[in-house]
């Protein structure tokens, strides 16, 4: 796509990459074919191509609008077109440049200001959100509906491990992102994490002083806030990895591995930080990545720990369907489409290995002569859920219809449970079903964990 930079852009960072970007489009339109918001408004401006074409009249020079701004405002920032686009355009980055620059030009209402402002000082400070989720989840039974639906009901999170797998003096380090909202949400998240990781021999800990990833307010266009909240990571980080105490930051909520691998990216023109947050994001795993080579391993753990007892664990004791929901940030922008399903399928067929050899065995029960757990595919699950971070509280019209397309499609599959790989989807989609839904290391960590 030919684009001629205004004057005031040309020579700058966000000019030089926006006319880059811009020249790979071929305006083929693939990308319409998956978006969400094009699949439900059916206008062209609300979709990749449409953004695009807005996103080129500004930096070309024309002014934009409050109509500009609500067209970029609705993109998810799913990436989906960024997986279907052939010629490789990288539409996040163009749309977080396009946002900047109309952002900079078009003041928002004051009702909108006032939302984000609240968003940005509340989420991401765990001394001011922590307790009020927990307020929040004490009182959540009596709460107007629109509220109850952002505060989960409270799981335990069991203990953390107080000891790990193996040799003591060749333990494996990781550290564990430290983010904002998920430790008060759903502690058990992090507390399952801990486990699985500490039973094929990994130590995890948190960094002092890390915390949110930056993502909160990099979707709220705060871009100095969130680039403030990256290097006080990479500060945290950063000594513990070039002194090799730790192999990897495990992250185990697909949205934040999303924004932590473009730190290098964020902070490229930051002499300061350039070369130390580029091997921050080069050491960021997701967890599926990290665990999906120790298949081998979980599978032996989760194979020996039945002993064909009744009630086994959630899959071994009972059938199960299980649908795995993947989130956007992992499939599109961290590209690991398939790795947590393949994983999960690993582990599936070691139960029904385990399953077969009880079977055979005229001294087993529980697990024996009974089928176990198998994963159910579902038709769109290449679509976004319709959470994608604030945009639920933000767009709600439009996550929540969103939200229930997706949850249709799942239910033609009758799931018994819905694994997933992010707090905001687990969150969004378990407010529109009755279908349990967890995060996939917490199902993990009970099968490990059975006696």
């Amino acid at each position: 796509m030919e684009t001629h930079l205004a004057d005031w852009l040309q020579g700058t960072r966000d000019g030089d990459e926006a006319e880059a970007i811009l020249r790979r489009c071929v305006h083929c339109g693939f990308c319409t074919a998956t978006c969400p918001t094009y699949q439900l408004l059916g206008d062209e401006l609300d979709g990749p191509r449409g953004r695009i074409y807005l996103i080129k009249q500004v930096v070309e020079g024309v002014k934009p609008t409050a109509a500009t701004q609500l067209h970029l405002d609705r993109c998810l920032t799913c990436r989906n077109c960024e997986t279907t686009c052939p010629s490789g355009v990288e539409y996040g980055r163009l749309i977080d440049i396009g946002r900047r620059l109309v952002d900079a030009q078009v003041e928002r209402p004051a009702a909108q200001r006032a939302v984000r402002g609240l968003l940005q000082e509340t989420l991401t400070r765990r001394w001011v959100f922590d307790p009020a989720m927990r307020v929040g989840q004490a009182v959540r039974e009596v709460l107007p509906a629109t509220l109850k639906a952002k505060v989960p009901a409270r799981r335990s999170p069991g203990v953390w491990p107080t000891k790990v797998a193996g040799d003591a003096t060749v333990q494996r380090r990781v550290f564990l992102i430290n983010s904002c909202v998920q430790p008060a949400m759903m502690p058990s998240i992090d507390a399952a994490t801990a486990r699985v990781l500490a039973a094929i021999g990994v130590n995890v800990s948190y960094a002092q002083e890390s915390g949110c990833c930056g993502a909160i307010r990099h979707h709220l266009d705060d871009h100095n806030g969130a680039l403030e909240d990256a290097r006080r990571n990479v500060d945290a980080w950063f000594p513990a990895l070039e002194a090799q105490a730790v192999e990897a930051i495990v992250v185990n909520a697909s949205g934040c591995g999303a924004v932590v691998k473009e730190y290098g990216h964020w902070l490229a023109d930051d002499p300061a930080y350039a070369d130390r947050a580029q091997r921050v994001s080069e050491s960021v795993r997701d967890l599926g990545e990290f665990l999906a080579t120790e298949a081998d391993r979980l599978g032996d753990l989760i194979g020996s720990s039945h002993s064909g007892k009744e009630g086994a664990g959630p899959s071994a004791a009972r059938p199960q369907r299980i649908a795995f929901h993947p989130p956007c940030t992992l499939q599109h922008g961290q590209k690991l489409g398939g790795v947590v399903e393949a994983l999960l399928d690993r582990l599936l067929d070691r139960l029904a290995d385990r399953a077969a050899t009880l079977t055979a065995d005229p001294k087993a029960d529980g697990l024996a002569g009974s089928p176990v757990a198998k994963r159910v595919a579902f038709s769109e699950a290449h679509l976004c859920c319709g959470s994608a971070g604030t945009y639920s509280v933000l767009q709600p019209e439009i996550s929540g219809r969103l939200r229930d397309r997706k949850l249709a499609n799942i239910d033609i599959s009758q799931p018994d449970l819905i694994l997933s790989a992010n707090l905001g989807c687990i969150t969004h989609l378990q407010n529109g079903t009755v279908t349990p839904i967890q995060h996939w290391v917490e199902w993990l960590d009970g099968l490990i964990q059975s006696p």
